[in-house]
């Protein structure tokens, strides 16, 4: 089962997870979301539309923008609204 840990904690884990460019993004619902907390950083992909960000805070550590999501993707990427992935030195396996 795919799992994201980072620092040794696990963040994601889930069967049912959408492989895009090789990064698994996870269901919401499989998200630990008191590890997350808020960002205000957004990038932009040419075929997935704009991405948000949230960071992680695992013990008093924070790896800031390690998650991010597509609130509302462009249509060839509709398959991956609203699932995470992850980054920044975040392990999925």
């Amino acid at each position: 089962m795919p799992t994201a840990r980072w620092n040794g904690t696990v963040i994601a884990e889930s069967d049912d997870t959408v492989v895009v460019e090789g990064n698994h993004y996870f269901p919401p619902e499989s998200v630990n979301a008191a590890l997350l907390e808020a960002s205000d950083s957004h990038t932009h992909c040419p075929w997935k539309g704009e991405a948000s960000y949230k960071s992680i805070v695992v013990d008093g550590k924070r790896n800031p923008d390690a998650a991010w999501f597509y609130p509302d993707p462009l249509p060839a990427a509709a398959e991956i609204k609203g699932r995470f992935a992850f980054w920044k030195g975040v392990q999925v396996d």
